[in-house]
């Protein structure tokens, strides 16, 4: 079985700070092509922020970008997974909670994340390796 942390260990760790502004961890994301953001606090991962928090959370209710902290609609205390779990079971969390995306973690400290999109793919990749296999 493949271990998630496998999938990121060779990407770059975006992440920003709590106190940042909206606004800021915005340009980050469309500057770095991303839809999500592990949000530190301290050094530690303290939420996760999405471009879905953006809409719902700021945009939708009248919320300034410019003024509002990433902390004040982050998903605080996200489920994350350590480095050694599989691409199974981060699938199955992500299913059964309705996560996009999750947080790898080692301790405290944050290691990768890991989108739908990225297990969905490789899950794929390994159930068409193994029918080649088969066949």
């Amino acid at each position: 079985m493949a271990l998630i942390y496998d999938l990121v260990k060779d990407r770059r760790v975006y992440s920003i700070d709590a106190e940042n502004t909206v606004l800021e961890a915005a340009r980050f994301m469309m500057e770095h092509n991303i839809g999500a953001l592990p949000v530190l606090r301290n050094g530690e991962l303290a939420g996760i922020f999405s471009e879905r928090d953006i809409m719902n959370r700021v945009v939708a209710v009248g919320r300034m970008p410019g003024t509002t902290k990433v902390s004040e609609v982050m998903t605080p205390n996200p489920k994350a997974v350590g480095i050694d779990e599989t691409v199974e079971n981060g699938l199955f969390l992500m299913r059964e909670f309705g996560f996009r995306h999750l947080p790898i973690t080692a301790g405290k400290q944050l290691k990768g994340l890991i989108s739908l999109r990225d297990l969905l793919l490789r899950y794929l990749a390994q159930k068409e390796a193994e029918s080649q296999r088969a066949s």
